[in-house]
């Protein structure tokens, strides 16, 4: 079903928004514009104060104004969108507009929408990524469709598993507990079959996730309970 609804992917850091809208993106559209709104925020701001549809257009034009075609080969990505909460709101009148295809992604959407005056709804599809299943991730591993669907299968009628099959199960599930589904700590125990590497990754993660969160934590309750941990 056609619609101008714009697509609003939300999720944690790290579960690969970006590489999947990139990927498909340029798959698609023969015209694929990404504008990184941290990036913006930090370097020139030009989308800081851009509070219409022209001014939006005025500042995409200057970064990529030869790739601004027509709506159905032209995929502007407005990727970090939470760096300018106002341009929530605009996806309304960009949605009205209708002259381009657009895709928005960020994190902590929620906490940004519940503190934007005007919520966008009604002109937007907001769905949430997360991170790879333990289906996925086996997949990820090397166990190909068959094999799956003989699993399922087995899964469905309730009938047990061969003890190899068993062992094989369960030390890919203690894999997945350890390795968890965030894509770059996967691509890591791939690359390295190292545990230690892998914590590593995991504590940077867990950083950014720190640091996100106490951006909306005014009573400092973070700090508390890490002092009670």
């Amino acid at each position: 079903m056609k619609t101008n609804k714009i697509l609003l992917i939300d999720g944690a850091r790290q579960v690969g928004k970006t590489f999947i809208i990139r990927h498909v993106g340029k798959k698609m559209y023969d015209n694929f514009i990404e504008i990184n709104m941290i990036e913006d925020r930090l370097q020139n701001q030009l989308f800081k104060n851009v509070k219409t549809v022209e001014d939006f257009y005025l500042q995409v034009s200057m970064l990529a104004g030869s790739q601004m075609k027509e709506k159905e080969n032209t995929l502007i990505f407005i990727d970090e969108i939470q760096a300018y909460p106002h341009l929530l709101t605009l996806l309304k009148f960009l949605s009205q507009d209708d002259k381009f295809t657009y895709i928005a992604s960020g994190s902590l959407l929620d906490v940004t929408l519940s503190n934007t005056s005007s919520i966008p709804m009604g002109s937007i599809r907001k769905i949430r990524m997360c991170p790879l299943d333990f289906e996925e991730f086996i997949r990820v591993l090397g166990l190909n469709d068959l094999t799956l669907s003989i699993l399922e299968n087995k899964f469905n009628h309730l009938e047990t598993l061969d003890e190899t099959m068993h062992d094989k199960m369960m030390d890919l599930f203690r894999k997945y507990l350890l390795v968890g589904g965030l894509p770059d700590v996967i691509n890591t125990y791939l690359e390295t079959k190292n545990i230690q590497a892998v914590r590593e990754v995991q504590n940077e993660i867990y950083e950014y996730y720190k640091s996100d969160a106490s951006k909306y934590d005014t009573e400092k309750n973070l700090k508390s309970a890490e002092f009670m941990i």
